[in-house]
């Protein structure tokens, strides 16, 4: 399947902004500078990788939804060796994703694409994520003065 880079360019930004491949000389600007305005998903992949190969267009595709909300940055596992251990990769693909310099979500292996498209959303902020949704509970108890009920909530997450 060819990539959907391209394919798409309203919104914030151009679709080739929304998508991209990166190394390890430009991780730290594709990823962890770039989380700070949009959630990022970083797909470690390799070109041998079957699944690879079916996962990476859906989750292009799904990205590219989003308008711009959530980015896409690729990384061969062949070629970016580095960040692979420092991630400690160990099985691909991988998928993380992150927000403001940090993981916040991510899976391994290969998922059907009506799951790819509820991940993606929810980084999106159209779909709150179970962590939010305790969150908001922990912060609600500490607000009413629940303070054990706040602190068991949050010790959940």
């Amino acid at each position: 399947m060819e990539p959907l880079i391209g394919q798409c360019g309203a919104g914030n930004g151009d679709a080739k902004d929304w998508v991209k491949d990166s190394s390890e000389r430009t991780f730290a600007v594709d990823v962890i500078a770039a989380s700070k305005d949009a959630a990022i998903i970083v797909d470690f992949w390799a070109p041998w990788c079957g699944p690879c190969k079916t996962l990476g267009p859906m989750i292009e595709k799904a990205v590219l939804a989003t308008k711009g909300k959530v980015r896409l940055v690729k990384i061969d596992v062949d070629q970016n060796q580095q960040i692979a251990r420092q991630l400690r990769i160990q099985s691909i693909p991988a998928v993380f994703a992150f927000r403001n310099g940090q993981p916040v979500d991510g899976f391994v292996g290969g998922l059907p694409e009506s799951q790819i498209k509820a991940f993606v959303q929810r980084l999106a902020g159209a779909v709150e994520s179970p962590i939010d949704q305790v969150l908001a509970v922990a912060r609600q108890a500490f607000d009413e003065g629940a303070l054990e009920d706040a602190a068991n909530a949050y010790a959940a997450v």
